[in-house]
């Protein structure tokens, strides 16, 4: 698991309810309906990308998942993060020839549908199958992994909703301004390696490949972010997660049990009780003990991102319980 992205298995839970049956039905439909209207022919590579807003989401987003996996980049023009994803995600639509649309939201024109989807930081990612909504995955992640991603949503698209995609005329005006393929840069093999042996649970592994890189370049975000992802895993791999909660319960006061049951609490998705946890404990110590629980603190901040709102909540508790 790599916390700050969000899992597929929510996919995989909603295409096992009586729901994917229905929608299957309702995509079949669709596209039966199109056919009669002369519509459902071959769209330019274009069409594959598109900029969505509130008023155009019902027809733009929501009809169209009935057809094909929608993905939605939820995005904002001050975001540094977006400006990385955004044109990977662009460019791997184009490349996937219409197994999935990438619809794009600025959340800064768009407020309603950010709280819609209860959007709590950007970049944030999710995918509309069947007129379902789904999480995949917030922030800037590696390409693989989001290739992986792509992969099973539109394998769940097919096998559960008969969702094949749509037909894409690559002889049509603007297919010749398809992006190459972006040159591999210098770092670009040692964050996969990273990713891979993230997959593999080989954590010692990534944690070296992502320090390789930030030797080199200390400002890299994604090896800073992967990096601390890595170290938390590789923390709480063999964990008695009964007995550390335990003992975090009935030794408040102990530093280390604090820690383990923060990078816990990350791991389970509760971002707001780890940050907590840590924040307190900052407030109740001193010394080195204070020190340890306030870089861990940052190190879980990592994880998470710095323009999450509840990152920003936190640094701002911490402020207070440090001065």
């Amino acid at each position: 698991m790599q916390p700050r992205n969000m899992s597929m298995s929510g996919v995989v839970d909603l295409a096992a309810v009586k729901a994917a049956g229905e929608a299957k039905v309702k995509a079949e439909q669709a596209r039966a309906e199109a056919a009669r209207q002369g519509g459902g022919g071959a769209v330019p590579p274009s069409a594959l990308v598109i900029d969505v807003d509130e008023a155009g989401f019902e027809s733009d987003v929501l009809q169209r998942s009935a057809e094909v996996p929608v993905v939605i980049d939820f995005w904002a023009e001050w975001c540094e993060p977006c400006k990385q994803l955004g044109p990977l995600l662009e460019r791997l639509a184009l490349e996937y020839k219409g197994r999935f649309v990438l619809a794009k939201v600025d959340v800064d024109a768009n407020q309603m549908l950010m709280q819609q989807f209860g959007i709590q930081g950007i970049p944030a990612v999710f995918a509309v199958v069947a007129g379902q909504a789904l999480p995949l995955f917030q922030g800037a992640a590696p390409e693989a992994q989001i290739r992986q991603t792509l992969d099973q949503l539109i394998q769940v698209g097919e096998e559960r909703f008969g969702l094949t995609g749509i037909e894409v005329d690559q002889d049509a005006e603007g297919a010749d301004r398809v992006p190459a393929e972006v040159p591999a840069g210098p770092y670009d093999a040692l964050l996969e390696a990273a990713v891979q042996a993230l997959d593999a649970n080989d954590f010692a592994g990534a944690v070296q490949a992502y320090k390789n890189v930030l030797s080199d370049d200390p400002a890299n975000t994604e090896a800073k972010l992967g990096l601390a992802q890595a170290e938390l895993l590789s923390r709480v791999k063999d964990m008695d997660a009964q007995r550390v909660r335990e003992d975090a319960a009935a030794n408040p006061a102990d530093v280390a049990a604090q820690l383990a049951a923060a990078d816990l609490d990350l791991v389970g998705g509760h971002v707001e009780d780890a940050f907590g946890r840590l924040v307190e404990t900052v407030r109740r110590t001193l010394g080195d003990d204070r020190d340890a629980a306030r870089v861990r603190l940052l190190e879980l901040f990592e994880v998470i991102g710095p323009d999450d709102p509840r990152v920003v909540a936190a640094r701002t508790a911490l402020a207070r319980v440090l001065f």
